[in-house]
């Protein structure tokens, strides 16, 4: 673990596998990576910590469970999937990063609760920009440009998205649970959704409006966001290895091997390129270093991820049939660890020990659906339209991806 200096505070930066772990599992160690992007994040579940975080988490976490996650995958997911990607198959050209987003953000849309009663193009648009409103707002601490100004724009953008979409959705859960109360109907008549855990649980948990309002904004973006650049990104990445191994073409039929793709593909390009905690009392590590109270710890996860005593002389390349030691995750610590491993990762990216050779009972997550539906369509890149890489943020997004189907896909 290297020290850096800093005018402000103390910052030490952990770069090895097991280090991260162990700062991952400190309950002394504070989440810290959104400290100014309170406009969307204030109080959300990531941001909490202690005993306020395991009672939302414990609450949340009904939702987040297997059955849920087989409904999704096996009945409602698949649908979404082919209704969003079908008109791009049809016209034979896509840009993958506005793909991307359209499409987890109508999947996100499901698991956070957020009704659209219209069903309209223009409807999701309208949705769309408010999301990519709250992406900026979380991650301020990359924006370039004037900070103030936009955090101005996105509190505005959540105001007026909780207006037109999540009172409405708030409205209709609300009358359900009034019928449920009543004996008039069924808790299978909620929805499955962090929204309706929220407002069943809302006296125990002391949500206010503004609470549930980050809440379900911070899942709408984070399962629409994170998945939609790891989408187009292992597009990217599955792209340039049958460049260089065609006769693993075939193996795309195979759920199993998308997974191992996609899961690479998060290994190597976090969300996050880093993880941010703040000591709240003197932390020391089992390497002997130390943090003293108040000092920040920065987890670098692309060199984290790429640790080669753990992933092998090769770990900076792309390589979906990379063999690993046990107990280490094919991620990486892309999703963290301890207490605050992301709750979603089942559902972005399946879970492990998946048998290639079992037809049922499995989850490969929504990630790996949608790619390999793409390349069922067999989606390319477009030749003669480069990737050109996001120029408004410090974080290695791609900005625009051409690709193409064939005519009949």
């Amino acid at each position: 673990m290297a020290e850096q200096e800093s005018v402000v505070e103390t910052t030490f930066v952990v770069d090895t596998f097991e280090m991260a772990k162990e700062a991952y599992r400190c309950k002394d160690l504070r989440q810290s990576l959104y400290d100014e992007g309170e406009v969307v994040m204030a109080d959300v579940l990531v941001n909490l910590h202690g005993l306020e975080h395991r009672t939302r988490r414990r609450a949340e976490n009904r939702m987040f469970r297997r059955e849920t996650f087989d409904y999704y995958e096996g009945e409602l997911f698949p649908e979404v999937i082919e209704k969003t990607i079908a008109p791009y198959v049809e016209a034979g050209a896509v840009d993958l990063v506005h793909l991307g987003h359209e499409l987890m953000l109508n999947l996100a849309a499901l698991t956070a609760g957020v009704d659209r009663p219209e069903g309209t193009t223009e409807e999701t648009q309208r949705l769309y920009d408010h999301m990519m409103l709250f992406v900026k707002g979380a991650t301020l601490a990359h924006a370039t440009g004037d900070k103030d100004a936009q955090r101005a724009c996105v509190f505005e953008g959540l105001v007026q998205w909780d207006e037109e979409f999540l009172q409405p959705s708030v409205r209709r859960r609300a009358a359900i649970l009034d019928q449920i109360a009543a004996g008039q109907a069924s808790e299978s008549d909620l929805p499955r959704d962090v929204l309706s855990v929220l407002l069943k649980d809302r006296e125990e948990l002391a949500l206010s409006d503004e609470i549930v309002r980050r809440e379900v904004a911070f899942f709408l973006l984070a399962g629409a966001h994170t998945s939609a650049t790891a989408f187009v990104r292992s597009i990217d990445h599955i792209l340039g290895w049958l460049e260089e191994h065609p006769e693993d073409r075939a193996l795309l039929t195979s759920r199993a091997f998308v997974q191992r793709c996609i899961h690479e593909t998060i290994r190597l390009n976090p969300s996050s390129p880093i993880g941010k905690r703040r000591a709240l009392a003197p932390v020391s590590f089992k390497s002997g270093d130390e943090v003293p109270a108040g000092g920040t710890v920065v987890i670098d996860l692309m060199q984290v991820n790429r640790d080669v005593s753990v992933f092998g002389p090769d770990a900076a390349v792309f390589n979906p049939h990379r063999v690993l030691p046990p107990g280490v995750g094919p991620f990486g610590l892309s999703f963290a660890a301890g207490m605050h491993v992301c709750i979603g990762q089942d559902l972005a990216a399946g879970v492990l020990g998946n048998d290639p050779d079992a037809s049922d009972g499995q989850l490969y997550g929504l990630v790996t659906s949608a790619v390999q539906r793409m390349f069922d369509a067999g989606v390319a890149s477009d030749p003669d339209n480069p990737p050109q890489r996001d120029a408004n943020t410090a974080r290695p997004y791609w900005g625009v991806y051409p690709a193409t189907f064939p005519v009949g896909a």
